[in-house]
């Protein structure tokens, strides 16, 4: 069993990364889902919705936690505020269809999804190497920032921003080979 750390109750074999975001939950969820939820009406999934989003880019951004608690509380605050904003423009601009009847379902057809994985791996191969093996960590091999940063031997800055060009070079691969379509600008 699990040694617990006498002021957090947070077993003492879990990574920095795992004690943080439990803190950050234990200290602000409640509260942040009662803002929540007056913002969307009482709309308890948007809340929660809204609640764990802003949590997941609290942590994140660890250096704002680092700051002041009652900094950290205010950006908190405003980080949900935002986010219920964005998602009641996304909602508003993109209203959600409903049918009555539901689409015939098809029988399970193999090839298209092999014919896809095919052309992803093409579209991998078109990434630089450097670009191929950090998303191979991060997605492929299910590692977080620090983790493949720390298996490739490079800063986590480095492998965010090749994270970013490599996914860009990569929608943009499967968007030549037809996979993706193209996004109207």
């Amino acid at each position: 069993m699990d040694e617990a750390t006498p002021s957090t109750g947070l077993s003492a074999s879990m990574s920095a990364d795992e004690q943080l975001i439990h803190a950050l939950h234990a200290e602000h969820a409640d509260a942040l889902w009662r803002y929540a939820c007056r913002l969307t009406g009482g709309d308890e999934a948007r809340a929660q919705d809204a609640v764990q989003e802003t949590l997941l880019r609290a942590w994140r951004n660890s250096r704002v936690l680092a700051s002041s608690p009652d900094h950290a509380r205010r950006w908190l605050y405003r980080t949900l505020r935002s986010r219920v904003i964005d998602e009641w423009r996304y909602r508003k601009n993109r209203p959600e269809v409903i049918t009555d009847t539901l689409p015939e379902r098809h029988a399970a057809d193999h090839v298209d999804s092999a014919l896809q994985g095919l052309l992803v791996v093409e579209a991998l191969r078109k990434l630089s190497p450097a670009h191929r093996e950090v998303l191979m960590e991060c997605f492929y091999g299910g590692r977080s920032v620090n983790e493949a940063a720390e298996k490739l031997a490079i800063p986590a800055g480095t492998v965010k921003s090749r994270l970013h060009y490599a996914l860009r070079a990569l929608k943009l691969a499967l968007e030549e080979a037809g996979v993706v379509r193209r996004e109207e600008r």
